[in-house]
């Protein structure tokens, strides 16, 4: 596995981040907003499915109904998580 910024055949891997909007329906009726929300990415791109896959986990919900994903793209920009 490469980790971010590894250097692959003398050059360095630039790190990536995908920015976009989100909203969260739970079954009881709520929901949650999120907007220019920025998340590390291990690749040059994510589906829409593995982000919402991921904020529900990373987040925790529960009871969720549906997330629908918006205005996304990736940029490069160094990353903020710790690598575990």
């Amino acid at each position: 596995m490469m980790l971010m910024n590894e250097r692959v055949w003398g050059y360095v891997m630039a790190e990536k981040r995908v920015v976009f909007d989100f909203e969260v329906d739970f079954s009881n009726e709520g929901g949650i907003q999120g907007q220019k929300f920025r998340l590390d990415i291990d690749g040059d791109d994510i589906s829409d499915a593995e982000l919402a896959d991921y904020i529900v986990r990373d987040m925790r919900l529960l009871m969720v109904k549906e997330v629908r994903i918006l205005n996304k793209h990736i940029i490069e920009e160094a990353h903020k998580r710790k690598v575990e």
